[in-house]
């Protein structure tokens, strides 16, 4: 029997909420064993992400309404994916709702289940109660609520950009991400908008990057011109950071924390005779690196390596790279619009833990550059720990390295360090810093 929409979009709440599966992988694994329309694929979509962006604020509608403990597994994600619907989802009827409830409650519940009343009583309450939230004077709480963070995350915000900017952040977060998409520097830039417009992707040039579209709705991967490389999935910001090098062509590049690839293949497009270096810890996730380089026909441009990059320096013999790339593994505290989950497994413990690691990155990598050569630095998270405070950091224990300056295609950075905070240009929020070693 083909599971309706909401089914779905239950299982896959049930894996991220109760066994803290990624929404992205879950999400994708149920809807391609699924037989569902690219509408009810949609909802589904909207249904998972909604939920789980929502978690805190939905929570807190149940406050005064849950008089039982909850014991059957499914039993809580359905009510939150219930309140979503009726508060967020406008045109979906409350009974819709209610019915769709009942269905899936006497689906997933044991049998002679009291899951069914459980839920009806609870969401009916709700009706006639209607949306709470706390009181204003408690800022932080309110916040917390409102935007559905948790309480850290809203007070780090606020030390670090002040309450009104806060506001922003946390708002533009909770947006829906763009369909963005880079077009191969290899092929013809018209041709594949071309292309995008004749299948009613609508593409708009992003703000940040003329190399990258905005589209008006998701699917391109289904298309011809993404399996024949025209195009690649990738957020506008972090499309920015290969632009950061001044490519001649010829160079030896390394990218060392390289999967999925998404750089890799960016970097390769830039060169001709020269070749860059994929490194990955995983041997698994470099496939992933060869299939998209395979993909947008820059293969013969790549060599992959199963080396963790702190141990790079033993791996490779000297100063053999004019270009590195470090791609740091970070909190993702600038995915937050793509990865909705990262905000409740997220601790400010992570960040410091993290900038042990991405220093570590950083010592070993270094000793591999040429003299002269540039080193940039990325993360797609938004703390200082992870970014502002790790430059600082490597600059003092590596003085013959220095920030340099750099030009992108729209917006250019004269302290050699660019943070993209994702209420800016509605895209993810990113970071980068560009170094060079002096001679």
């Amino acid at each position: 029997m083909n599971k309706s929409a909401r089914a779905i979009a239950l299982e896959t709440l049930i894996r991220i909420l109760q066994d803290g599966s990624y929404s992205n992988i879950s999400l994708n694994n149920s809807l391609n064993n699924s037989h569902l329309s690219q509408t009810d694929q949609n909802l589904a979509t909207r249904l998972v992400y909604g939920t789980v962006q929502y978690k805190i604020f939905l929570d807190y509608q149940l406050k005064g309404l849950l008089k039982t403990k909850i014991t059957e597994k499914y039993l809580y994600p359905l009510l939150l994916m219930s309140l979503y619907q009726l508060i967020f989802l406008d045109k979906i009827p409350d009974r819709a709702v209610l019915d769709e409830a009942n269905k899936l409650a006497k689906q997933f519940g044991k049998r002679h289940s009291a899951g069914f009343k459980i839920a009806n009583g609870i969401l009916r309450s709700f009706i006639r109660r209607g949306v709470i939230l706390p009181d204003e004077s408690d800022q932080i709480e309110y916040l917390s609520v409102k935007e559905s963070f948790p309480t850290w995350l809203v007070q780090y915000f606020i030390d670090h950009w002040g309450e009104k900017r806060t506001q922003k952040i946390l708002q533009s977060f909770n947006e829906t991400a763009k369909n963005s998409v880079r077009l191969s520097s290899l092929k013809n830039k018209g041709k594949t908008l071309n292309g995008l417009r004749k299948l009613g992707f609508d593409p708009q040039e992003s703000l940040l990057s003329s190399q990258v579209a905005i589209l008006s709705k998701g699917g391109v991967s289904e298309t011809d011109l993404f399996k024949n490389g025209d195009l690649t999935i990738q957020d506008e910001a972090a499309s920015l950071v290969v632009d950061a090098f001044d490519f001649k062509g010829d160079e030896q590049v390394l990218d060392a924390c390289s999967a999925p690839g998404g750089k890799t293949v960016q970097i390769a497009e830039n060169l001709t005779s020269g070749k860059v270096t994929a490194l990955d810890i995983h041997e698994k996730k470099l496939r992933l690196v060869r299939q998209n380089a395979k993909r947008m026909g820059v293969s013969d441009k790549l060599v992959a390596k199963a080396v963790d990059a702190r141990k790079a320096d033993q791996y490779f013999s000297g100063q053999e790279f004019a270009k590195i790339l470090v791609d740091a593994p970070c909190s993702g505290l600038g995915l937050l619009r793509r990865k909705p989950e990262i905000r409740y497994t997220k601790s400010k413990k992570d960040l410091l833990s993290l900038q042990k690691i991405q220093l570590d990155i950083l010592d070993h990598v270094s000793h591999l550059l040429q003299e002269n050569g540039g080193l940039v630095y990325s993360t797609c998270t938004i703390s200082t720990e992870e970014d502002e405070d790790v430059v600082k950091s490597f600059l003092a224990s590596h003085p013959k390295f220095e920030l340099v300056p750099f030009k992108l295609k729209k917006i250019a950075s004269n302290s050699g360090m660019l943070k993209i905070l994702p209420d800016s240009y509605g895209s993810d929020g990113f970071f980068i810093a560009k170094f060079k070693l002096r001679g």
